[in-house]
């Protein structure tokens, strides 16, 4: 019962287009005809059985006419033979000599019921490899294991809304919006999948039906706080900004402790020419955040937006001072930051150091106009 391991991260397994693979020739060599058992992570804590296959061909070759092969290397997934050869090395702890034999093992995937072994469920083995790379941000891997689990059964609601969202991280909002209307046709009840087709119309650019969409949602839940907050983001992109703002103030009257909604609200407000209230706002998404990593530059930032408005400027410095130290730590870019920072300082009459401080932004990004405009500035004026 020859068995076989693979790395998870080799993805075409499952999606039928890898048939192929290429390892040291055994005592006992292969032959056409015989059962490979198929593995994921064979030695690890990870393993997982993904399938039975049978061996429709094998062909030797010798190490010194495969590892210049960029033809087997590519068809094996491989950039090139020379990272096929540094793997190899890693799976063969002994040298690897120019006469050592390798099989090139083609097969195919068997059906569940002419397996020989353990029989598992194989859409439940891609649905949750396909979670795993989506929450890992792997969106282009993780579309792949969606569209195979769908082969299992193509009116799943579960995998056809979790398809549409991985196809809006890909920017595929067409196709995504399909995916999310395919799940209705089947539950035309579920708020969160309304809400999810909303989303994807408004980064496609239609806000108008995003709108539309979002309704729908609301019809079924009006206080599904989710449902809410992008309600709020959608008026706020149609200019319909008191709507926005009241929407906002519902969620809070919901739930007061999301300093997400907070920093939206502060947010539009700023939007709106009424920083005193956008400060309001920011102060409080800030303390709601218990953790100091749950923080970002960006919050400070905008509170730091909010105090330049106000003329609070030594106020400002700070916050710039501190999203600066939080994006330096973070290994962000923090340049948008000591530019803002470079502008309080101009209008506290500190030119050199404000001057410094458009320097340093140059010095991460030289084609910053900005930055050299108000450099210049800063040397007139000292």
């Amino acid at each position: 019962m020859p068995i076989i391991s693979f790395g998870s991260q080799d993805i075409d397994l499952i999606t039928g287009k890898k048939t192929v693979t290429i390892r040291k020739l055994w005592k006992n060599p292969l032959k056409i005809g015989d059962r490979l058992h198929c593995y994921w992570n064979l030695v690890s804590k990870e393993k997982k059985k993904i399938f039975e296959a049978e061996v429709t061909a094998v062909d030797l070759i010798s190490f010194k006419d495969l590892k210049n092969d960029e033809e087997i290397a590519k068809e094996e997934g491989y950039e090139n033979s020379l990272d096929m050869v540094k793997e190899f090395k890693k799976m063969y702890v002994n040298d690897i000599d120019d006469d050592d034999l390798f099989q090139i093992i083609h097969f195919k995937k068997l059906d569940i019921d002419q397996w020989e072994g353990e029989k598992i469920n194989e859409k439940a083995m891609v649905t949750q490899r396909a979670d795993i790379l989506f929450d890992s941000g792997k969106y282009d891997k993780s579309a792949l294991c969606y569209t195979a689990a769908l082969k299992f059964d193509p009116n799943d609601v579960y995998l056809l809304n979790k398809r549409g969202d991985n196809l809006s991280r890909l920017g595929r909002f067409e196709d995504a919006v399909r995916c999310y209307d395919k799940a209705l046709e089947i539950e035309p009840k579920n708020e969160y999948i309304w809400n999810n087709k909303s989303i994807a119309l408004l980064n496609y650019g239609n806000p108008e039906k995003a709108l539309e969409t979002n309704n729908k949602a609301m019809e079924l839940n009006s206080k599904n706080s989710v449902v809410l907050y992008w309600r709020g983001f959608i008026l706020e992109v149609l200019g319909k900004l008191n709507e926005a703002l009241e929407v906002y103030d519902e969620l809070i009257r919901i739930d007061n402790k999301n300093p997400e909604v907070w920093n939206a609200r502060g947010n539009l407000l700023s939007e709106m020419e009424e920083p005193e209230e956008a400060l309001k706002s920011y102060d409080r998404a800030l303390e709601l955040c218990f953790d100091d990593n749950d923080i970002d530059a960006e919050a400070q930032n905008r509170k730091g937006n909010a105090l330049l408005d106000l003329g609070r400027f030594d106020e400002a410095l700070e916050s710039y001072d501190k999203a600066i130290d939080i994006a330096k730590n973070n290994l962000e870019d923090p340049s948008y930051f000591i530019l803002n920072k470079g502008v309080v300082l101009m209008e506290l009459n500190r030119f050199q150091e404000a001057m410094e401080s458009f320097t340093k932004v140059l010095a991460i990004n030289p084609k910053n106009d900005d930055a050299r405009v108000l450099r210049d500035e800063c040397l007139e004026n000292l």
